[in-house]
């Protein structure tokens, strides 16, 4: 008989030795992290993804052969070593294997390495672009490695709590039809059927409403979805959603049972008990904090002055259509010079104010405005007191056409709380926000399309305002927001092919169009669907999140840079004309 042998690489890791292993032999492999050359002794740290531990090889217990051997290795060499594990004479507190070294006895060389383009440390020397190019290396880091094994407990602590809640985990298709609705498509080319394309999924929408149909009352997937849109610095083209859909349910059923999720991860990941989560209207949410992803962990909610501003001979305001201000606290500190700075700072193109008139709020009790050639101390108290500025506080005001103006005292609020400190990581204020409008009027085409999707139910009683007046039409649709972040969304979905045709007819699809598009759901809803409903959650910026973090692409094992380029493997790339030909395509080389 053959005797196989097979050699064992390791007994241990290099972060599970302690004290109690003191006099064992133990084999260890790993990456040379660090080596230390004092002539008669050589210490290195051997790394793997569990921890570090010193290795020692001294001229007095090894031999002279070992002892060149450790000398001559270079960083990120992968080495396996066997030996003893002895007490550290000069302990580390620093490292859970800080009390132990191993004495080694053998040392073999499994790989060796280049000289890594930048150090392998936690604050290392490497920019951005280097790292993204040599992110197999990146991850050797402890910030990445942690925030890829973060994300790993996320999502399988969201897959206990779904699984305990009686959801079930179905896969979907990523190979679809192609639809107009939302951002672009990635399209890939049938080679079988010519001049014919599949679409990679923007979500499975249809699918999972399909599987209601079929009689799945709890779905969710873990699902990676496609959108060939604009990127901005903290969106990838591709991305990674918690997606749900229930059966059989209303509103409250949905808010209840992903609030739970959401308390379940917050307590669970990071030890913080929530209480119920406030919900205000997107209406509310427009006028108080001026977005519909509002950040609550601090105040400097909107005042509305129009009541209390256009009375006077001060044209700015008296032909706007909203005046609003915000008080920062503390803000009567800033010098003129700082104040100015912030007046140029809402004028810059990204933010696009005219300007900003400012009040002082004195420790006495009086004002001194930027305007007070117009108001009196007695307007200024009412400006205070729609505001909720108390003595120290400076008010900011801007003004002009509503929607542009929120947005901008928007920008303005989160800067003031990033340059205040009230954005603490370390705090978790989630909230709903309901009540969407259904439609949303594109200003460029003058036509609605739908602000979430085609499939979002009108809150009850709403549909016949469809007719008269498609501005006024509330969805039966849900977001849930934390800490300034649309971490999740979803609606109650249209269940009758009757209210999808009338939807549709009000997106401008003709009954052809909606045949073609999606005649395969409206000829389910044929077939008994029953009222569900569902929610969606971007899993990549809810673990930042959850992680101290708002930037998605360092939760992301092989990111996108912002331009949409893999620039490790170099796509997108050129495919040569034989697969050209293959799928039936042509490149235009003019133009």
């Amino acid at each position: 008989m053959q005797l196989i042998y097979v050699e064992m690489y390791r007994t241990t890791t290099c972060g599970a030795l302690g004290a109690t292993a003191i006099d064992t032999e133990v084999i260890l492999s790993g990456w040379v992290h660090k080596l230390r050359d004092k002539g008669f002794v050589v210490w290195i740290d051997l790394r793997d993804r569990y921890g570090i531990t010193q290795l020692v090889f001294d001229a007095e217990r090894s031999s002279k052969e070992l002892l060149e051997q450790a000398r001559s290795l270079g960083r990120e060499t992968v080495i396996k070593v066997k030996g003893q594990v002895i007490e550290r004479a000069s302990k580390n507190p620093n490292i859970s294997t800080g009390d132990i070294e191993v004495l080694v006895s053998e040392l073999k060389v499994l790989n060796t390495s280049l000289l890594p383009p930048f150090t392998i440390e936690d604050d290392t020397d490497g920019g951005e672009d280097i790292r993204m190019k040599y992110r197999y290396l990146d991850i050797r880091r402890n910030p990445v490695k942690n925030n890829l094994m973060f994300r790993h407990k996320v999502s399988m602590e969201v897959r206990k709590y779904l699984s305990d809640q009686g959801f079930i985990d179905v896969e979907t298709p990523y190979l679809i039809k192609s639809t107009p609705e939302g951002a672009r498509d990635f399209l890939v080319p049938s080679r079988m059927n010519q001049g014919q394309f599949y679409a990679l999924p923007q979500s499975p929408q249809t699918f999972k409403q399909l599987l209601m149909v079929g009689g799945m009352d709890k779905y969710f997937q873990i699902v990676k979805c496609f959108r060939d849109e604009d990127l901005r610095a903290d969106r990838q083209p591709e991305f990674t959603q918690i997606d749900c859909e229930m059966a059989f349910v209303e509103q409250e059923d949905i808010l209840n049972t992903f609030e739970g999720l959401t308390k379940h991860l917050l307590l669970e990941i990071k030890g913080v008990e929530v209480q119920d989560f406030p919900r205000i209207t997107y209406d509310e949410a427009m006028a108080r904090y001026g977005n519909d992803k509002p950040d609550i962990r601090f105040g400097m909610e909107f005042g509305e002055l129009n009541a209390v501003a256009q009375h006077k001979d001060f044209k700015v305001f008296n032909t706007a259509q909203l005046v609003v201000g915000i008080a920062v606290p503390g803000g009567n500190a800033y010098s003129r010079k700082e104040i100015d700075k912030l007046i140029d700072w809402v004028k810059r193109p990204q933010v696009g104010a005219q300007g900003m008139v400012y009040c002082r709020c004195n420790d006495d009790g009086s004002f001194k405005s930027s305007v007070d050639k117009f108001y009196d101390q007695g307007d200024l108290a009412q400006w205070a007191n729609a505001t909720g500025a108390k003595p120290g506080d400076l008010i900011c005001i801007l003004s002009g056409e509503t929607n542009k103006v929120r947005a901008q005292m928007s920008a303005l609020r989160m800067e003031m709380a990033e340059r205040l400190g009230l954005r603490k990581a370390d705090e978790f204020a989630p909230l709903w926000v309901i009540d969407f409008p259904l439609l949303e009027l594109d200003e460029e085409t003058g036509h609605y399309h739908a602000m979430h999707h085609p499939f979002t139910s009108p809150k009850p009683g709403q549909l016949q305002l469809l007719d008269t007046d498609l501005g006024a039409v509330k969805a039966n649709a849900y977001d849930l927001v934390l800490n300034g972040n649309e971490i999740g969304g979803g609606s109650i979905r249209i269940h009758d092919k009757e209210t999808q045709a009338i939807m549709f007819k009000h997106l401008g699809f003709t009954e052809e169009e909606a045949k073609a598009q999606f005649g395969f759901l409206m000829d389910a809803f044929q077939y008994g669907a029953p009222p569900h409903g569902g929610i969606a959650f971007g899993l990549d910026r809810l673990v930042a999140i959850l992680g101290g973090q708002e930037t998605i692409r360092d939760f992301i094992a092989f990111p996108k840079n912002n331009s949409g380029r893999d620039v490790m493997i170099d796509a997108p790339a050129t495919i040569d004309n034989d697969q050209l030909k293959e799928l039936h395509l042509k490149l235009d080389h003019k133009s």
